[in-house]
């Protein structure tokens, strides 16, 4: 299984790194040659969106993605990776993707200094750990367009999924705890 990371500014290694532990091929995108290769999934990780979002159309990046996303392309996001894959920031951002049925909060927890950990119940995972960094949380899902809820945190909505997208407000690439990348590369990709 191959999993593209877009590379340009986060947590990208990280998340390279622990789809290697689970056996599936990691690969960095930084430029339009990136993504000729065939690809299972995409990996948007955590950083600034609003800069993540710019680099996208400058490296001429944004629109083949979004032509692969809105064509099933299986895709998980974390963080700034959720404001780019919200359809409406209910505060200072404007959408990226937009392609999910979610109205996201933009640095809902405050700055810096409200980074948080937490551990939270993930459907059919348990019990998991949650370090959130200037995370955004859900304000709201459109369930009836099939955004299923699959986490919450002091009444927050922190993980999310509607087909073949999924979404953490939190870094699950930052704890040594496999299961949420298990998850996306067997429950979403695999499907």
């Amino acid at each position: 299984m191959r999993v593209g990371v877009l590379a340009l500014q986060g947590a990208f290694i990280e998340h390279i790194n622990r789809l290697r532990e689970l056996g599936a091929e990691g690969f960095e995108i930084r430029q339009e040659s990136d993504i000729i290769r065939p690809m299972d999934g995409l990996i948007l990780p955590g950083g600034e969106s609003t800069v993540m979002c710019k680099l996208l159309h400058e490296l001429h990046l944004y629109d083949p993605l979004r032509a692969m996303l809105l064509g099933g392309l299986p895709v998980f996001g974390t963080c700034a990776g959720l404001l780019l894959l919200a359809k409406n920031i209910n505060n200072n951002g404007a959408p990226g993707f937009a392609t999910m049925d979610i109205v996201a909060l933009r640095n809902a927890y405050g700055r810096q200094l409200g980074s948080f950990y937490a551990e939270g119940y993930f459907s059919r995972l348990g019990k998991i750990p949650m370090t959130f960094i200037r995370s955004p949380y859900i304000e709201s899902v459109d369930g009836g367009a099939g955004v299923a809820v699959l986490a919450e945190t002091d009444g927050h909505i922190v993980a999310a999924r509607q087909g073949a997208q999924l979404v953490t407000a939190f870094h699950p690439e930052l704890s040594s705890n496999p299961s949420v990348h298990r998850y996306y590369l067997n429950d979403v990709i695999g499907k």
